[in-house]
């Protein structure tokens, strides 16, 4: 591996073998064609019915049969392998459900998936020359969060999906969340719930939380209702989580002025000093202020004192479909595809 390369195969490990055991050995044990064999086993264009293809992959199970990638690499062209040009997704808390997802289809299909970190100093190009070393059959990318990717119109052809980001001019099909459909729905279920007086600490300078505002905004105008006002969570222009935070000075002047029934949070951390401010004024959740939220961090959202009501990410749901478009024979053109979130109700609000 060269430096900088950070690098995963999911796989199941194959048991060591002392033997060789070739397709001729298995359409001997079997009683059929060495073409039957291989149909079975690595999808060819063999016609058989499903009892001779189960009694093939028994027989090669049996007898420790391990597949030759380097042979069928040569072969096709490409090894049995999915890349992933991970921006930044590696150090992400949300890696484990894109990966999760990817990995699922992955192995329904006989493929194994791995990836190589894009970091701030290398190019995509050189990124790309680096998983193309490993001859896989396609290519992907991820981000951490949502946002905008340009990649040079002469790499546009050489990444088959977009996972949590979008290709900025639409050359490749993109898979994100719908930010403004989560924040509608996250806005009906507070309303539904009698809260009225809704303020939104966001998270600024980011994609997500500009949609989520956008849907923010909309459903309380539709349902007539004025938001106590949108507050950004740190002071910076762009968020990060490192940056100064502004949630404790901003919780603290709502409450001395038209003090909201719930408050609605650009992330589960901008949650949890929330939680901590409405702690310090001696006021309860849900009972006083209601608290609502994106993203549903498990580890976090579930162990807040009350467990966090939450919008869920759908990661999971982006990995699997993102291996379904790189495997498929006859790719759509490219699209962007916003994934609904999914509601997680717990006892904040």
């Amino acid at each position: 591996m060269g430096p900088g390369l950070n690098y995963w195969v999911i796989d199941n490990p194959t048991r060591a073998q002392t033997v060789t055991i070739s397709l001729s050995d298995i359409a001997e044990r079997a009683g059929v064609s060495v073409k039957t064999v291989s149909g079975a086993l690595h999808g060819g264009s063999a016609r058989m019915s499903d009892e001779t293809r189960q009694k093939v992959k028994a027989i090669a199970e049996e007898l420790g049969y391990v597949t030759n990638l380097a042979a069928r690499g040569v072969r096709q062209g490409w090894l049995p392998l999915v890349g992933v040009v991970s921006d930044g997704l590696i150090t992400s808390p949300f890696a484990t459900e894109i990966v999760r997802g990817l990995d699922g289809a992955a192995r329904s299909a006989g493929m194994a998936v791995f990836a190589v970190n894009h970091s701030s100093g290398q190019s995509i190009g050189s990124v790309l020359d680096e998983v193309q070393q490993f001859r896989p059959r396609a290519v992907a990318y991820a981000a951490m969060y949502h946002k905008d990717v340009d990649l040079p119109p002469t790499l546009a052809g050489s990444v088959g999906v977009m996972i949590n980001c979008r290709e900025a001019s639409g050359r490749v099909t993109s898979l994100v969340p719908d930010e403004e459909g989560g924040a509608r729905e996250i806005v009906r279920y507070l309303l539904a719930a009698g809260r009225r007086r809704i303020a939104f600490i966001n998270l600024p300078g980011i994609l997500a939380g500009s949609l989520r505002e956008k849907g923010f905004r909309a459903e309380l105008e539709e349902a007539g209702n004025n938001p106590l006002g949108v507050f950004p969570a740190v002071r910076r222009s762009v968020y990060s989580d490192r940056a100064p935070s502004l949630v404790a000075s901003h919780v603290e002047a709502l409450l001395s002025g038209q003090r909201p029934d719930a408050i609605l949070c650009g992330n589960d951390r901008v949650a949890m000093e929330v939680y901590a401010a409405l702690a310090r004024a001696g006021l309860r959740i849900p009972d006083d202020i209601a608290v609502a939220s994106f993203d549903n961090q498990v580890e976090l959202a579930s162990r807040l004192d009350p467990p966090l009501t939450t919008m869920a990410l759908p990661h999971r749901a982006m990995g699997r479909l993102a291996m379904e478009i790189l495997l498929a024979g006859q790719p759509e053109p490219p699209h962007l595809r916003q994934l609904p979130f999914h509601l997680v109700e717990r006892a904040s609000v």
